[in-house]
């Protein structure tokens, strides 16, 4: 820092670089893998923003764009699981209003350790009740994410929030301070002393239990402030008055100034006497570096403060102008008259430090890849295979996390067209056309822990099938990659390979990546998450009408298999739930299948051929025969096809598949269309009764099934 300077650093300046440089902030150690994602970019007419802007924004047709994100909250929900989560909400749907987007929806994908684990009954109920409660207090539904249990989240859940924004194409607006003279107005809460140095230091280290408390680095949200600070950015947005803005998250005005310095045409000067304070014993490094909730930056013509002013004052939301563009090359700050800081903003908010960490595949993954599932003791009689059902639909991963959803509004505004447990969330954007779009968050950590290329390259394949089951067309893809700490080589290892395979994977499948997050340092002591790359697609449908839900909808219409079942139980949902095993290798991955696949679906979806569908991933097509019925309230009789064995239709996590319920009156043309395609279809029952029934085998009353599939969640958190 001397050398950048040629002095010593003052203690503002030094605050301001020690979390602007850190991991949460920087991507120090994950920049040299990052890049990929740019250099095996595939070219996309829809892109129009990507990487680096606050958020990535995609045209979606009729003059609409879409702009989309996920980001981590993981360590602040862990200290303080209400307001992490809240906070993670509340932070992601300001990276939305700063592209100039009104926010429309909300996903939540999370992890947590054993479901009957005590900490799990703490952490789960704060981190749902935050997210409810501030995603429903700004009238925004929630309409998609998962909620998985593993024991190496136990120290460390993941709080992944995402969020999605509409805008025309011309508002789209960027983080950038430009033009001479122009003021710089802070906007939105006053800044406190909660979340000093909040998640840029969290995410930057592990938890230990021997360490002090980190709680007073947990920021407080107000989404009721929020909700404001909204309606008051796209008025003044609607009214033309903002040339540049950024969000006050992670680093607080540390971040906003220097990276609006920084991308701007000039430099800037701020007089910190100037922010509104909760508290006025705050020192200048604390102002700097508080990372107080509802707080916003705008960059504003001199002759229109005086109406963006107004318009704050209409909606109660503070404003203050702290500073203007200057036509130096320089970020200075002032404090009681004195200059505080005085740096290149680049320096502060691009040009930190880049680590290329070592990495090496560790020594133990030839053992875990040798342990093969497939040679597991299997289900002998009918009996047993009921019984195994029985077990895998009740396991807290595969069972109806009704009890965890019914706390988000999912149909505020009117605009829901499908949220969970269908395959994807889905919007309506334009009331008129039925343009709508889907968002679907998919990463298991047991695959990548097997695999991370492969691991990772299943995550995407999965949110882009589940994007198409609905109907929708996959655009683009934002990441939030949880991975351990980059100072072991092993989890260095991990994080390169599955940067590796989500960017190979991303060109093949032309899905650009517009933006995400890198979550580090998720780890209690030596004990490291598995890899957990979460991967977010988000499609286009032309007319949400023509969607396909995944509840069977009339008896008498025709399921079949999509795709080629093989014997792989890697990683799989059986493996874990009857043999608590992890070992072998994952499904295999064939994205050129993926792509097929997605185009029969969303052709069948739009041409009335099917009438239901649903995804195969966890616990194989049993899994999903079982959500379909009781979704629809309608069974299913199964038959075994020819060249598999019972345990293998049913159980087998084989990619690149889906099941279909087709009319009668549209079999022949929707076969005719998949071999014309050369996708296999294979008819496997019909829907029918109140049981699952898997011919010669077992059946299962509906009744028995649903008792099975919800009451789990509800009984562990009771």
């Amino acid at each position: 820092m001397v050398e950048i300077l040629g002095r010593r650093p003052t203690g503002a300046e030094l605050a301001m670089y020690s979390v602007m440089w850190s991991e949460h902030c920087s991507y120090k150690s994950s920049k040299v893998h990052l890049r990929q994602f740019g250099e095996k970019a595939p070219q996309s007419d829809a892109l129009l923003v990507g990487i680096g802007e606050n958020a990535g924004v995609v045209d979606v047709g009729q003059g609409y764009a879409v702009t989309f994100k996920v980001e981590s909250h993981n360590h602040p929900s862990y200290v303080e699981p209400y307001q992490g989560a809240a906070t993670g909400v509340g932070g992601i749907v300001r990276d939305i209003i700063a592209m100039g987007a009104r926010p429309v929806a909300v996903v939540d994908p999370l992890r947590f350790g054993a479901a009957d684990h005590p900490d799990t009954k703490r952490v789960l109920p704060g981190v749902v009740a935050g997210i409810g409660g501030y995603g429903n207090c700004l009238g925004l539904p929630n309409i998609g994410g998962e909620v998985v249990f593993d024991a190496c989240y136990q120290g460390n859940p993941l709080v992944n929030a995402g969020a999605i924004g509409v805008m025309r194409h011309e508002d789209i607006h960027l983080a950038k301070a430009s033009g001479a003279g122009n003021k710089v107005i802070l906007y939105g809460a006053r800044t406190g002393g909660d979340g000093i140095g909040g998640a840029s230091i969290l995410a930057s280290e592990t938890f230990d239990d021997a360490k002090p408390s980190k709680r007073p680095a947990v920021q407080v949200g107000d989404p009721f402030q929020e909700k404001l600070l909204i309606e008051c950015t796209l008025e003044a947005f609607a009214e033309k008055l903002v040339v540049g803005i950024q969000d006050l998250g992670a680093a607080g005005l540390s971040c906003a100034t220097s990276e609006l310095a920084s991308n701007g045409s000039g430099g800037m000067r701020v007089t910190l006497d100037d922010v509104p304070l909760r508290d006025s014993t705050l020192s200048p490094e604390e102002i700097l570096m508080s990372e107080s909730q509802e707080r916003m930056c705008a960059v504003v013509e001199p002759e229109k403060v005086d109406r963006f002013l107004e318009i704050c004052d209409k909606w109660d939301v503070i404003a203050t102008v702290i500073g203007e563009v200057t036509d130096g090359d320089r970020l200075e700050i002032y404090w009681h008259g004195g200059k505080i800081v005085d740096v290149d903003p680049r320096t502060v908010a691009h040009d930190g430090p880049v680590y290329e960490r070592p990495y090496a595949r560790p020594d133990w993954q030839d053992a875990l890849q040798a342990d093969d599932a497939n040679k597991l003791p299997r289900p002998a009689t009918g009996e047993e295979l009921k019984d195994q059902v029985l077990k895998l639909v009740s396991s807290p991963n595969q069972a109806s996390k009704k009890w965890i959803t019914s706390q988000y509004d999912h149909f505020v505004q009117g605009n829901t067209v499908l949220a969970q447990p269908e395959d994807s969330g889905m919007i309506r954007i334009d009331e008129e056309s039925g343009l709508g779009v889907a968002i679907a968050t998919d990463g298991n950590g047991r695959y990548a822990k097997l695999d991370p290329y492969h691991g990772a390259q299943l995550a995407l394949a999965e949110a882009y099938r589940n994007v198409a089951t609905t109907g929708a067309k996959p655009l683009a893809v934002s990441d939030c990659l949880n991975f351990g700490s980059p100072e072991d080589p092993a989890v260095m290892w991990q994080f390169a390979e599955a940067v590796r395979g989500l960017a190979d994977a991303c060109l093949q499948l032309g899905t650009p990546v517009t933006g995400g997050n890198v979550s580090l340092y998720n780890q209690t002591g030596e004990a490291a998450i598995h890899p957990t790359p979460v991967v977010a697609v988000l499609g286009v449908i032309d007319d949400v009408a023509r969607r396909t839900p995944v509840a069977f909808q009339e008896e008498g219409q025709l399921l079949y298999l999509l795709g080629d079942t093989r014997e792989e139980f890697g990683g799989s949902a059986w493996s874990q739930v009857i043999h608590d095993h992890l070992g072998g290798l994952p499904p295999k991955v064939d994205l050129e299948r993926e792509r097929l696949l997605a185009e029969i679906l969303i052709s069948a979806s739009r041409d009335g051929m099917i009438d239901a569908a649903h995804d195969l991933s966890d616990g194989g097509l049993i899994q999903a025969v079982v959500e379909s019925a009781l979704l629809g309230e309608k069974g299913a009789r199964l038959v075994v096809p020819d060249g598999l064995d019972a345990f293998t239709f049913l159980f087998s996590e084989s990619a690149g598949r889906a099941v279909v319920a087709v009319p009668r009156s549209e079999e022949l043309r929707f076969t005719d269309m998949c071999g014309a395609r050369g996708l296999p279809a294979t008819r496997v029952g019909v829907v029918d009764g109140d049981a699952v029934d898997v011919q010669g085998e077992f059946t299962l009353p509906l009744a028995d099934l649903r008792r099975a599939h919800e009451d789990t969640i509800p009984a562990l958190l009771a």
